[in-house]
């Protein structure tokens, strides 16, 4: 079993930085794959990003490529996401999860960034 728990979010202008954290517990941090993923309000949920259990593998979305960059450090059981330059489009909320690389099983509640133009 492992629980999430998303932090970082915010309000930030348009053109700004913010990095998400995803704190996990649980000693098999380690051995799953890490995907961060979106809700924008009367949206559906979209992937952003993914990182390999040892971080060898990332995967992003064509619209944040580029942009975003996804990372983890499991000695510490957290994954990030550093987002750069930053659009109005990117306001939405932003989950974590962690699983197989095609099934995610466990999501953290969620962080909420708002980016105003």
């Amino acid at each position: 079993q492992v629980q999430l728990v998303e932090s970082g979010g915010g309000l930030v202008q348009a053109g700004g930085s913010l990095r998400l954290s995803c704190a996990a517990s649980g000693r098999t941090f380690s051995s799953y794959a890490v995907g961060w993923f979106r809700q924008a309000p009367g949206k559906e949920r979209e992937f952003v990003a993914q990182i390999s259990w040892s971080g060898d593998n990332r995967h992003y979305a064509e619209f944040v490529k580029g942009r975003f960059t996804i990372s983890r450090d499991n000695a510490n059981n957290t994954a990030y996401l550093q987002m750069n330059s930053l659009k109005p489009e990117d306001t939405a909320g932003y989950y974590c999860a962690a699983g197989t690389v095609l099934n995610m099983d466990y999501w953290g509640k969620g962080t909420l960034v708002t980016v105003s133009s």
